[in-house]
């Protein structure tokens, strides 16, 4: 059950890093965006401007915000770290909801951290770490 939960640590630091990088993009794109609407001139220019500034930065701070706890969860869980278990849970069931891949990731998250085996493994940590 180790080898399953390094991987499972393994893919949602991939998963937080593709977050994280489609962040990044959508900032450069509404970057971008706001930047070509300011410097055309146009009347209407500083009515969208704010919209597409809050918008950007809406999409990239909730895009952020899911992605940076998958990939400091995805370390815990790759390092076998008791306080890993309870939020890789968390981040499993919030996994279900990305259609496709999110959900087998959620799916395999949920099967490797509620099975007899996958509590074990990380109560023997927690108990290695208090002795």
């Amino acid at each position: 059950m180790e080898t399953h939960a390094k991987v499972l640590g393994i893919l949602n630091i991939v998963m937080g890093s593709f977050g994280l990088l489609a962040a990044l993009f959508l900032l450069a794109v509404f970057g971008g965006v706001a930047a070509t609407v300011g410097l055309s001139g146009d009347g209407d220019a500083a009515t969208a401007l704010p919209v597409i500034g809050i918008t950007g930065m809406a999409l990239v701070t909730f895009i952020a915000c899911l992605s940076l706890p998958s990939v400091i969860i995805g370390v815990g869980l790759y390092r076998i770290r008791p306080w890993a278990r309870v939020w890789g849970i968390v981040i499993s069931i919030l996994h279900l909801i990305a259609i496709p891949f999110g959900t087998v990731l959620g799916a395999y998250g949920l099967w490797v951290l509620f099975s007899n085996e996958g509590e074990q493994l990380f109560a023997q940590r927690a108990a290695a770490v208090r002795t």
